[in-house]
């Protein structure tokens, strides 16, 4: 027994011990492709609806400089105001798009490539409420939530990126709500960030900002540290003026955009869900004709976020089954155009860490990131169909992440990984099992993947630690990080400079005298 057990202590030493990134058994970026919901004949049909409806319906409410400059490349507005795009329109746009494109992080170990069926996975949202599953209830968010949410993420190893999850209920004027969640967003994490503003004039001054931490403008716009998630289209096929202006400065001042339609199926977008994918693909090609006639070749993201209605109700249901089936189908598209794409799957319309939010996150998630999601957002932290955010939740979401990268990175089939001369050793030798073996100790890392805050504990075991769960270990864990994690990649220099110049809300004295 003392020999058993010194064996589970040594393993148990080897899995805590930090890994190589090459030996990692899960990493940004593996590649997906392997689910394809649409057969080839139906991904057709699908795909000759998108130009039917582009050519022959096309978009409500174009801004005059919209109208402008897809006019300009062959777009025609008919008498009844309504601006379309032929296929020879959409085809030119496609050939100029930006493809292979990269997410520059403010730390370049945190490059994420979009290229082909790569997988990764993002937060976002604009809750209004945080979940304290401590507490069991709900409360208001602030400026302080989304600093720590975003220090969170940067402990996270498989939250790729962090888009803005939460609204600053703090802050009643519009510009300074936009300008502080674009501050607390990059002081909290070193990972790319995503942001949205309300007008563009409010970008312009958030720009003058991240001008500031990359040193200059030229650097800023060698390496974009954040982009834009605009909703430019109200669906169904009407354009939202303020957005598509921020969308405009966003193009010019050289900010990846995240062309985003998220159309509700059978309230905002047709019912069937081969209709829906249909309209959220018409919706951001028509806006990818926009971003490439201000500039060919501008850093774009397809955005199809197709929701899911409970048509009992009317509500949305970010947890059903149809979410996950439903962006997987149009992650398939975003293969056949082989475009940056991204798409919204892990919420769920539980509110609070239970049952019911595991599994419809991990149902959800996995269909898109098989199917090879660039980026799915909303993949972690939260709950209630969208309305709040979890920050303990981040740290549970992260094991399921990265349980579905491994389902994603798949099976290597190679000499190594058939194992006939361990096998062999085994069976003709004295040995008998596989547990000791040279090769099981070198693969039992690079081959699994274990979970950071779920424990695997035999009935006996988990008594003696004083019957932990998952949710608990995930509030220590959350505790920790909030106490003792201070990013510190913009400088004190560089953010003294932006509270000069910018009206920055978020105090950070109590961090600074802990540090």
């Amino acid at each position: 027994m003392a020999r058993r057990s010194g064996g589970r202590q040594a393993r148990h030493a080897q899995r805590s011990a930090p890994l190589a990134e090459e030996l990692k058994p899960v990493r940004p970026g593996e590649r997906g492709g392997q689910y394809r919901p649409f057969a080839d004949a139906d991904l057709d049909a699908v795909v000759a609806n998108i130009y039917r409806i582009l050519e022959e319906v096309g978009f409500k409410d174009a801004t005059p400089h919209c109208i402008a400059a897809c006019q300009a490349v062959g777009a025609v507005l008919g008498e009844d105001g309504r601006l379309r795009m032929p296929r020879a329109v959409v085809d030119d746009a496609l050939s100029k798009a930006r493809r292979n494109m990269t997410l520059f992080a403010q730390d370049p170990a945190f490059d994420l490539d979009l290229s082909g069926t790569r997988v990764h996975f993002s937060t976002a949202g604009a809750a209004v409420m945080v979940a304290d599953s401590v507490r069991n209830e709900y409360r208001e968010s602030t400026s302080r939530d989304l600093y720590d949410l975003a220090r969170i993420v940067d402990n996270c190893e498989n939250i790729h990126m962090f888009q803005r999850m939460c609204v600053l209920r703090d802050i009643e004027d519009p510009y300074e709500m936009d300008l502080n969640t674009t501050y607390c967003s990059v002081a909290g994490t070193r990972k790319h960030v995503g942001a949205s503003w309300g007008h563009y004039t409010h970008l312009e001054k958030t720009l003058e900002m991240l001008h500031v931490i990359a040193g200059s403008e030229a650097k800023w716009r060698e390496r974009p540290f954040v982009s834009q998630s605009n909703c430019f289209v109200v669906p169904p096929m009407k354009f939202a003026s303020d957005a598509l202006e921020c969308l405009r400065v966003a193009v010019e001042g050289g900010m990846p955009v995240l062309l985003l339609s998220a159309g509700q199926a059978g309230a905002t977008t047709p019912a069937c869900l081969a209709g829906a994918v249909s309209q959220a693909w018409a919706e951001c090609l028509g806006g990818l004709v926009y971003v490439n006639a201000i500039k060919p070749g501008a850093p774009a993201i397809i955005g199809t976020w197709p929701f899911v209605s409970d048509l009992r109700t009317g509500s949305m249901s970010g947890g059903s089954p149809e979410q996950g089936l439903i962006s997987s189908a149009c992650a398939q598209l975003g293969a056949h155009f082989d475009l940056p794409f991204g798409t919204a799957c892990g919420m769920t319309d539980a509110n609070m860490p239970d049952f019911q939010a595991g599994a419809e996150r991990a149902h959800t998630l996995m269909p898109p990131a098989l199917a090879g999601a660039n980026i799915i957002y909303e993949s972690a932290g939260m709950y209630s169909s969208l309305l709040g955010v979890c920050p303990e939740s981040l740290l549970l979401d992260n094991d399921v992440l990265g349980a579905t990268l491994r389902a994603v990175r798949g099976v290597e089939v190679n000499t190594n990984t058939l194992g006939f001369d361990d096998l062999a050793e085994v069976c003709l030798g004295e040995k008998g099992h596989y547990l000791g073996s040279d090769h099981t100790l070198a693969v039992m890392q690079s081959e699994y993947i274990y979970p950071e805050v779920g424990n695997r504990f035999s009935p006996t075991l988990w008594e003696q630690a004083e019957k932990p769960l998952a949710i608990d270990s995930a509030v220590r864990r959350r505790d920790d990080i909030l106490a003792t994690h201070i990013p510190s990649h913009i400088s004190a220099a560089v953010d003294a400079e932006i509270r000069a110049k910018f009206p920055i809300r978020l105090h950070l004295e109590d961090l600074l005298q802990t540090g």
